[in-house]
């Protein structure tokens, strides 16, 4: 009898405290299957993964791996300044009928940076070059730049998306568009003879950038749908955005407008992230311009008891005889862009002595990089264009030089004739 009951135990302990493992599977296969299940690959009406093949679910895997985790910091932050924005991008999106889940593309483009400048030149929180952000309806000059704009862009990148939707009647293909030019996409289609992205990242006709580019947001969906999941937590939330908006006669110095609205310049600039300058446009006669909620009444109040001739703030230059607009630059330290813009091309085509320009204020003007970037460009422009005129002048000196010689050649030959 004690010896059943030993055997008995012996087999509840072989079985229960220490069970038997009759497979060498690992565990990491349910992991696997719990992390694809993770994955936002889309819905009925945003499909981005129509076919959860291995291969591309690797590709969202690595991403998810480089943004959880290699780096994650700059990630959080790019979560943390989304939820400054995504609210009312995401009702723009949804007004314009576009799935709600695209309001999370800038994660990838900027990290929701409005100030965000590419290699490339692409500008905010759609990285719109200036080609396409004029096509849809943004401003980009000396004085504002609208692809910073967080409303204004989700505007224009509403109706790109929705156009290249219309292209190619696919999102995973728009979304390659949005990143390489609907050109690309439509040379690497018709190479291939095939429409469907995730089979074009076999070919050698899609940059790696683009083949990267829709596993990447995928990615990022994934992490901004549910971050504590993939070990964000605690993230930092910022107040979504709040404004109110009052037009005013412009041009207006910000410092006076925030004065105005009781609050700070630094304020009205993140309220206003496409104003360039230390004022609002001097080229337009009226600037909506966003305040702080609960501030209009007071703002009016306030901006009303100014004169309009105080409102905006500039330097003097009056034009001596002889001047021209190279030397009036070369005087007063102000690029010949720069004077345009403030004056207009008609004053400065013929300075007349005597008459009174407009120049910047020294004490709020502050050359920006691209400035810089521009005038070396212009600077680059003249020489070459110089150097041209200077090769066709010595080009037809030759010319000219030749002829004679061959006048004097025949004319020789005729004499011994």
């Amino acid at each position: 009898m004690k010896k059943l009951a030993i055997l008995i135990f012996s087999i509840f302990f072989t079985l229960f405290i220490n069970p038997i493992c009759y497979s060498n599977e690992e565990p990491q296969i349910l992991k696997q299957d719990e992390n694809t299940e993770m994955i936002f690959t889309g819905n009925e009406n945003f499909v981005l993964l129509p076919n959860k093949e291995e291969s591309f679910i690797q590709k969202i895997e690595k991403n998810i791996s480089l943004f959880s985790e290699k780096i994650k910091e700059k990630f959080s932050l790019w979560l943390s300044r989304s939820t400054k924005y995504v609210e009312i991008m995401r009702d723009i999106l949804i007004q314009k009928g576009l799935p709600e889940d695209l309001v999370y593309l800038p994660l990838i483009e900027s990290g929701f940076n409005v100030n965000a400048r590419s290699r490339a030149k692409a500008v905010g929180p759609w990285q719109f070059i200036e080609s396409t952000a004029k096509r849809y309806g943004l401003r980009v000059n000396w004085w504002v730049d609208e692809r910073k704009d967080p409303i204004k862009s989700t505007e224009a990148a509403a109706k790109y998306l929705s156009d290249l939707y219309k292209m190619f009647g696919d999102w995973s293909l728009a979304l390659a568009a949005y990143n390489a030019g609907e050109g690309r996409i439509y040379r690497a289609i018709n190479k291939n003879g095939e429409n469907d992205y995730w089979n074009l990242l076999r070919t050698k006709h899609l940059p790696n950038e683009t083949k990267d580019y829709v596993p990447k947001f995928i990615a990022a969906i994934s992490i901004a749908k549910k971050p504590e999941i993939f070990g964000f937590d605690n993230l930092q939330e910022h107040t979504p955005l709040n404004y109110e908006e009052v037009v005013i006669p412009s041009p207006a110095d910000l410092d006076l407008i925030a004065k105005c609205a009781e609050t700070t310049i630094e304020n009205i600039r993140e309220l206003n992230p496409e104003l360039k300058r230390w004022a609002t446009p001097i080229n337009v006669k009226e600037y909506k311009i966003r305040i702080p909620t609960d501030k209009k009444e007071i703002f009016l109040e306030n901006f009303n008891k100014i004169p309009p001739e105080k409102r905006f703030s500039y330097n003097t230059y009056t034009i001596k005889k002889g001047d021209n607009i190279n030397k009036i630059a070369k005087t007063t330290k102000f690029s010949k862009t720069v004077l345009y813009e403030m004056n207009g091309t008609e004053i400065l085509k013929n300075p007349t002595p005597g008459a009174v320009i407009k120049i910047p204020p020294s004490d709020k003007f502050v050359p920006l990089s691209e400035d810089i970037y521009q005038e070396k460009k212009i600077s680059k422009k003249v020489k070459e264009t110089k150097k041209l005129k200077k090769n066709d002048s010595s080009a037809n000196k030759n010319s000219i030089n030749n002829k004679n010689k061959s006048i004097k050649k025949v004319k020789a030959s005729k004499k011994v004739t």
